[in-house]
């Protein structure tokens, strides 16, 4: 009797959970340095591209797997400048480091964290059900 097997492909997901942790964990240490340097004249606060930004460079495009399905061209979704961040004043001293931006910044990440860890775990368990349920 010959057992049918699903054909093993790669899940893309962990691959990208991990790149978008290992990104915060990037701007995490940017933020950070900015922190310690507050006080520091005319140290210039520094962060890193946004992740959809860094995204938007690999030209990942969607596959139609079936006659039926419907394609979207990457020029069609468009895209937005809401993510931009403002620029922030300037002290006398010449450094531009706001506390408020960079403790905004902090729990920015903090979220980031947790989404991954909770997709992460989501189909780690997926997989997992799967597994227990095949036999």
């Amino acid at each position: 009797m010959k057992l049918w097997r699903l054909p093993v492909e790669p899940v893309h997901l962990f691959g990208l959970v991990r790149s978008h942790a290992e990104w915060a964990s990037v701007r995490q240490a940017t933020i950070s340095a900015n922190i310690a340097n507050a006080d520091t004249p005319g140290f210039k606060a520094k962060d890193i591209e946004p992740f959809a930004a860094a995204l938007d460079k690999t030209r990942l495009t969607m596959a139609a797997t079936r006659p039926g399905h419907i394609g979207v061209e990457a020029t069609a979704l468009g895209t937005s400048e809401a993510g931009k961040a403002e620029s922030w004043d300037i002290t006398h001293s010449g450094n531009s480091v706001s506390m408020d931006q960079e403790l905004a910044k902090a729990a920015e990440v903090q979220r980031v964290y947790s989404l991954d860890t909770s997709i992460a775990r989501s189909f780690h368990r997926m997989f997992l059900t799967s597994v227990r349920t095949s036999g």
